[in-house]
């Protein structure tokens, strides 16, 4: 490049308006292109020394999941439960928000959560210990950290219930499989106590008021060690 500079005012034609202008549009393509790849090299420092994942790491990058193989210069490139290699630009990469699963849990292992949406017709009590009960049921699902439910929603028509457990899976293809097998507890322990894994849309009001009486509290398998409720009133 410098020696192309040292070396145009000799270029045939160099002092003519139209080789002037193509210079001109020349150097305009290479500063656009430039930026690009400056703006990715800048994004990859910024992942590197910031430390927001290492390799080995299971992270969540918008909708892309996996084990991170390394961080380059100007890509990061992340292995999904399925195989797959993803080579993500790392001006991508910053643009989104980064759930990091490794860093939850102390040593190796992962996060393992799912959602799932309930009517309010079905007592949060039921659902709560239903989910515990398919956690505890799945194999490779940690006892400590114990799992937990949390109630992230309260919508129009239904419940929003998370289930957060742990697995010491080490490599992403295990955590993948450990979820299937969650999930499938899940609809096998919902279907034995008769709830539907459905969110309920109304287009008028229900004919029956979708609440739950204080004397179905503790269906089954909720937690019966403060006993059924002895009254309809919520005072007592």
């Amino acid at each position: 490049m410098f020696a192309f500079a040292l070396a145009y005012p000799y270029l045939p034609g160099a002092k003519t308006d139209a080789f002037k202008g193509l210079s001109v549009l020349v150097g305009i393509m290479v500063s656009i292109g430039a930026s690009g790849i400056v703006g990715q090299a800048t994004s990859g420092f910024i992942l590197m020394y910031t430390r927001t994942f290492r390799a080995g790491e299971y992270v969540r990058i918008g909708d892309t999941e996996g084990t991170v193989d390394g961080v380059g210069v100007f890509t990061t490139r992340i292995r999904t439960g399925l195989g797959e290699e993803l080579l993500l630009p790392n001006s991508l990469v910053l643009q989104h928000v980064t759930r990091n699963y490794s860093r939850a849990v102390p040593g190796t292992g992962y996060v393992v959560d799912t959602v799932v949406t309930i009517g309010y017709s079905t007592p949060w009590r039921q659902v709560h210990a239903m989910l515990m009960e398919a956690a505890r049921m799945t194999l490779d699902i940690a006892t400590a950290p114990a799992p937990y439910v949390r109630q992230t929603a309260l919508s129009d028509f239904y419940v929003q219930y998370r289930l957060v457990a742990y697995t010491p899976a080490e490599r992403p293809a295990q955590r993948a499989d450990v979820l299937s097998r969650l999930h499938a507890n899940i609809q096998d322990v919902f279907n034995s106590y008769g709830v539907q894994i459905m969110s309920p849309h109304y287009m008028t009001d229900p004919a029956e008021p979708q609440s739950v009486p204080k004397a179905r509290w503790y269906v089954a398998p909720a937690d019966l060690s403060e006993g059924p409720p002895q009254s309809d009133d919520p005072k007592r």
